[in-house]
């Protein structure tokens, strides 16, 4: 495989490979010596494909504590890169940038006792991050997760998700309370558990408040958005409409978005 200069990334083996569905995959890779990051941020990966390494941004989904790094990421029909991951199997071999990017992380906020976190399709991944660590347990009284999918066979992690409402991790004292949002835009719930429609719909109505009951105010309710871009230009809209605005900086603000699409 073809690699960039040593300072600048490091060849590492793809170790676990777990298929969601056809379209959605995890996989798992070994973790370059002191590699370090935060929950939400992420890592440009590359792949060799047709002679030629191609370059993808994916946030991390394991801790900073665990051993090898995870990712999560849709097979797109006719991606680059994705094209080579379909293919790949464990034991294959991985480049990984040494620096990390991205400022989505939840000590940017100075204050605010609920963070909702807003994800469509593999948008999920840094939130899972964050939710395996005690940090943001810690830092907000209430946690809810938003995760908007086209087909109810996509709601990847939730088998974790709701593990981990039950039984947040161990080294969080005082852990908040997570609510767990699931809706989708194609299929109907027939239980009733799972909302149906977009994400900015359900919190342009108010649908998201009268499901969990927490009032979103400017005062006390934070906002990180990770997924589809309409879905964050959106409802960074309707964010704005309710005086809120994105943080800076140098300046405090009440919601966060990842734009590497």
């Amino acid at each position: 495989m073809p690699t960039l200069a040593a300072d600048k990334a490091t060849p590492e083996t793809i170790t676990h490979i777990h298929r969601w569905t056809d379209t959605l995959l995890s996989f798992k890779t070994s973790k370059p010596p002191g590699y370090a990051y935060a929950p939400g941020q992420f890592a440009r990966i590359g792949l060799q494909q047709k002679g030629a390494v191609v370059w993808r941004a994916y946030s991390m989904i394991s801790t900073p504590a665990e051993a090898e790094l995870e990712f999560y990421s849709v097979l797109v029909p006719g991606g680059l890169f994705t094209s080579a991951l379909t293919t790949a199997l464990p034991g294959d071999r991985i480049l990984i940038e040494k620096q990390v990017y991205g400022f989505m992380t939840a000590d940017r906020f100075e204050d605010g006792d609920t963070l909702w976190m807003l994800a469509t399709g593999t948008g999920l991944g840094p939130f899972i991050s964050m939710l395996r660590s005690p940090e943001v347990w810690q830092q907000f009284r209430n946690l809810v997760v938003v995760h908007g999918v086209r087909h109810q066979g996509e709601f990847a992690y939730q088998d974790e998700l709701f593990a981990l409402r039950d039984y947040p991790p161990p080294a969080a004292i005082n852990p908040g309370r997570l609510q767990i949002v699931q809706a989708s835009t194609r299929d109907i719930d027939i239980a009733g558990n799972r909302l149906s429609g977009r994400i900015t719909t359900l919190l342009e109505s108010g649908t998201l408040e009268k499901v969990t009951g927490l009032p979103i105010t400017v005062e006390s309710s934070r906002f990180m958005l990770c997924g589809n871009p309409a879905m964050i230009e959106e409802t960074r809209r309707l964010l704005h409409a309710r005086g809120m605005r994105p943080c800076r900086r140098a300046l405090p603000g009440q919601f966060l978005t990842e734009n590497y699409w």
